[in-house]
């Protein structure tokens, strides 16, 4: 195993009196073990579970009994728990369940160096990202001008991008963010709607407020956004315009025309930075329109300085059962496509 900083768990093999190999890890003195292991165990069931071995703890020694291979992925996972806890982040199952997913998936990036990195912390709360693909995408928003994130609901496309914003704002990358989404429901014509502007463009725009919610101090937001320094506007009002010093986010893209698509991404100005999100199999456009984001990644892909970026049911961060159902519906989808049938599953607007 690899060390990094003080040593980690060190680790002993034998065989025991059945031939099955026996791996002891010892886990340095200063780490909890019930921080590691988990309240009533709960940690230590589920490695148990997944790596279908025999666990025994006396003290800060564990004993692992079962397959070889088996045992030295456990071990390995034991190491960047430990590592983690050193950042000062405490585990939970779905910490310990990601941690082994990245394992399982052999990964070059070590769990540990996923789960731990900071993005934004306030109010007590640290955002981060919890999946390999999800540091994959926060790494390329720091290191591209145009990013675009594709994939299901619960993701936290929308609310990574949103965590990079008010990060480059508090370190003065830019100057202001712009939150925007198409407010397709209403086919853009705003002006049918009763109310005041405001109240005709909420409904559309209150996802993006409630993530500011969460990163922002809520009595603040109100003399942000009268100052311009933060800007929640439809994809609409954002026409003829040049963005210069900003962090721009556009949610829901996949509800934009072509043309929409190409107006924003020219509003770029200089030290500025775009991030696109959408989930292209929940197009709401009118039959017959194409979906901007499905005709950009055609435009776009392999051009410098931009970097597309897919997500999926694996990188679901909210309830676990999300994730089972996304991917359950991905299954269905997939099978639906092989035999040709569409049973159950209404025709949605818009076409690939």
């Amino acid at each position: 195993m690899e060390e990094a900083g003080p040593p980690g768990p060190s680790m002993t093999e034998t065989t025991n009196r059945r031939d099955q190999p026996q791996h002891i890890v010892d886990v340095p003195n200063s780490i909890n073990m019930v921080a590691l292991l988990g309240p009533n165990d709960e940690h230590l069931a589920l490695i148990e579970a997944e790596f279908d071995a025999d666990i025994h703890v006396r003290g800060n020694r564990v004993t692992l009994r079962g397959q070889s291979s088996e045992l030295a992925l456990a071990e390995r996972l034991l190491d960047e728990l430990v590592t983690i806890l050193r950042t000062g982040q405490g585990l939970s199952p779905e910490t310990v369940e990601r941690a082994i997913a990245m394992l399982r998936a052999e990964s070059q990036e070590r769990p540990a160096d996923v789960l731990s990195l900071n993005i934004l912390s306030n109010r007590g709360r640290t955002i981060r990202p919890k999946t390999l693909n999800q540091k994959r995408y926060v790494d390329a928003i720091d290191k591209h001008t145009i990013v675009f994130a594709i994939g299901p609901a619960g993701t936290g496309k929308t609310y990574l991008a949103m965590a990079k914003a008010v990060q480059a704002l508090q370190s003065k990358q830019v100057n202001r963010i712009i939150l925007s989404r198409p407010a397709v429901e209403a086919g853009e014509r705003l002006g049918y709607l009763p109310g005041t502007l405001s109240e005709k463009i909420d409904p559309y725009l209150r996802p993006l407020y409630d993530a500011l919610h969460d990163m922002v101090d809520p009595e603040s937001i109100p003399k942000l956004i009268a100052a311009g320094t933060i800007e929640v506007a439809p994809l609409a009002f954002l026409r003829g315009r040049s963005l210069n010093d900003a962090f721009i986010i556009l949610d829901e893209a996949q509800n934009t025309s072509p043309e929409q698509m190409k107006m924003f991404l020219t509003r770029l100005g200089f030290g500025s930075r775009i991030v696109v999100t959408g989930d292209i199999t929940q197009i709401d456009l009118p039959s017959g329109v194409r979906s901007g984001l499905r005709v950009v990644e055609q435009i776009l892909t392999g051009l410098e300085d931009v970097s597309f970026n897919r997500l999926t049911a694996h990188d679901v961060v909210r309830h676990r059962l999300v994730g089972r159902i996304v991917a359950a519906y991905d299954e269905f989808e997939a099978r639906e496509g092989r035999d040709g049938s569409s049973v159950g599953r209404p025709r949605r607007g818009g076409t690939p």
